[in-house]
């Protein structure tokens, strides 16, 4: 009779280790799944700058150094890339400053823009912008959703017992986005 008890102890003991790994690995792959999500809006907005770009180029006037800097600032955030598995903190605010760079850039694009009521107008630069500013939402709606699918794979990974079975097999904590430095502070407004 104790020799069945062991068994069934270890056969409970198997099936729960067993349970807990495929929880954990579903919840892994909900993260490379939302950081995919991630990956395809930020892909998105770097797909639409070009058309941007071009639209404004057609107003000869407009400043180049402006162009030349959002160009740039696109191919440096195009550059960084982070694979699912390894969604470190430090990677994903390596990630994170090449983006904010890019949306720097954008900002002073449009903030520069204000001088041309030619281009404002024009019907394909207001369709782009629209466009831009409907990415940029979902970028935050999807951080959002990282964020949210990280905390559940987090926590299961740090809470007991599931630590035990994440250490053994390897599985570690994934890094969130995080507001910019400074992002605390309202920005400073000012009239000339």
């Amino acid at each position: 009779m104790g020799k069945w008890i062991g068994i069934g102890a270890i056969l409970l003991l198997v099936f729960w280790g067993g349970c807990s790994y495929n929880g954990m690995v579903g919840k892994e792959e909900t993260v490379s799944n939302q950081w995919a999500n991630v990956e395809s809006q930020y892909q998105r907005r770097a797909d639409l700058i070009p058309n941007l770009v071009n639209t404004v180029k057609g107003y000869a006037d407009f400043e180049q150094e402006t162009l030349t800097k959002v160009i740039e600032a696109r191919s440096n955030a195009t550059a960084v890339k982070i694979d699912p598995t390894n969604l470190t903190p430090e990677k994903l605010a390596e990630f994170q400053q090449a983006q904010d760079g890019l949306s720097s850039a954008l900002g002073r694009l449009l903030v520069v823009m204000e001088r041309y009521p030619d281009l404002k107008a024009n019907q394909n630069f207001l369709d782009l912008q629209a466009q831009l500013e409907g990415t940029e939402n979902r970028i935050a709606v999807e951080r959002k959703r990282f964020n949210d699918v990280v905390n559940v794979y987090n926590s299961s990974v740090r809470r007991f017992p599931g630590n035990v079975i994440a250490g053994i097999f390897g599985f570690e904590r994934k890094g969130y986005f995080e507001a910019e430095k400074g992002a605390e502070k309202a920005p400073e407004v000012k009239f000339n």
